[in-house]
């Protein structure tokens, strides 16, 4: 990998641990000091008849013979996800330490029993073993071979990257759809969705002030700027409601998957009809109180929006079912204030 992909690669892989507040230290007990989840049915709804399911991954089909139980849930959201379709994984990996259960505040559901934490980009293999899983969901995740290898050797199925997916950028939809068919929830699945794209289409009609708009989605390290590029969860967010991911952005060389890394020396990249800064890692003022940042045309109008309220940045990360709907209460107020006049 190049020095410039690495600090882009860096901004995801930390944003999605939450940099925000760095983890220290996972859960690995559940409940009454016992291994997360215990013995009860998870799975209690699931519809037998349409089993078994086949599933298209990157790395072959996967066959599930007969609705899951113990379900291991180790991608990026794939917890709130199945959460959200009423199944309670035993076991999770700790992408987020909000209240003990790693679950952020856009999740409605709550665990009976808080499942075991399993590591982030690390996944403790040997505890993923010993919780007996018949299922590991890990549909968005680095999408590496040996990664994908070593779960098979626990020998259950293990439903990872779509076809033709890679470095965390399975859509929420692909997401959706595959957990839902794995857990035989495909009904509750198509629900969920219809509902978010009806709240999208409505949210826009809301907004006609969006549609057209030019907009940057600027990232800020402690040492370097960065901007997200289509195909990212965040741009098909702002897309979805009528803005332009910036073509000048889209144009720039040295992008790696989402993202494309921005010098110091050229900030003026950023300009456009709207300028939105995810932080990671940094701290409002180190935005706001950069001079470069304040020449930016955009900013010099009050065109920018540098999102420092954690949850309501990682739910707009999030690219989940779940976490997208909740930023569309949060985020889009902010947005048309930023526009107003």
């Amino acid at each position: 990998m190049s020095r410039a992909a690495r600090p882009q690669r860096a901004l995801f892989v930390v944003l999605l641990a939450g940099v925000f507040a760095v983890l220290t230290g996972c859960t690995t007990t559940g409940a009454d000091g016992e291994p997360g989840g215990g013995e009860q049915q998870l799975n209690p709804q699931a519809d037998s008849s349409q089993f078994p399911v086949t599933i298209p991954t990157k790395f072959g089909d996967v066959t599930i013979d007969e609705p899951p139980q113990r379900v291991v849930a180790l991608g990026w959201t794939d917890a709130e996800v199945a959460m959200a379709l009423g199944v309670q994984p035993v076991g999770a990996a700790d992408w987020l330490e909000v209240g003990g259960n790693g679950l952020g505040p856009w999740s409605q559901q709550k665990y009976d029993r808080p499942p075991e934490k399993l590591g982030t980009l690390e996944v403790n293999m040997e505890k993923v073993a010993g919780l007996n899983p018949d299922l590991i969901l890990d549909t968005r995740s680095s999408g590496e071979r040996a990664r994908h290898d070593r779960l098979t050797e626990i020998g259950v199925p293990v439903v990872s990257l779509p076809e033709g997916a890679d470095d965390y950028l399975t859509t929420w939809q692909q997401q959706l759809d595959m957990i839902g068919t794995a857990l035989g929830r495909q009904d509750e699945a198509e629900q969920l969705r219809k509902d978010l794209n009806a709240k999208f289409d409505r949210v826009a009609a809301e907004h006609p002030e969006f549609r057209g708009k030019e907009m940057v989605l600027a990232s800020r390290l402690p040492d370097a700027w960065g901007a997200y590029l289509d195909g990212d969860g965040r741009v098909e967010f702002m897309q979805r409601l009528g803005f332009v991911n910036s073509p000048r952005i889209e144009r720039q060389p040295g992008g790696r998957g989402f993202s494309v890394p921005v010098s110091d020396e050229r900030l003026d990249l950023l300009d456009a009809d709207l300028t939105a800064v995810f932080l990671i890692g940094t701290d409002p003022e180190d935005v706001t109180g950069d001079p470069l940042y304040r020449a930016i045309p955009s900013v010099e109008k009050g065109n920018d929006l540098v999102l420092s309220d954690q949850d309501i940045s990682l739910a707009f990360s999030s690219n989940s079912v779940v976490g997208l709907s909740w930023a569309l209460d949060e985020v889009v107020p902010l947005l048309a204030d930023t526009l107003g006049d």
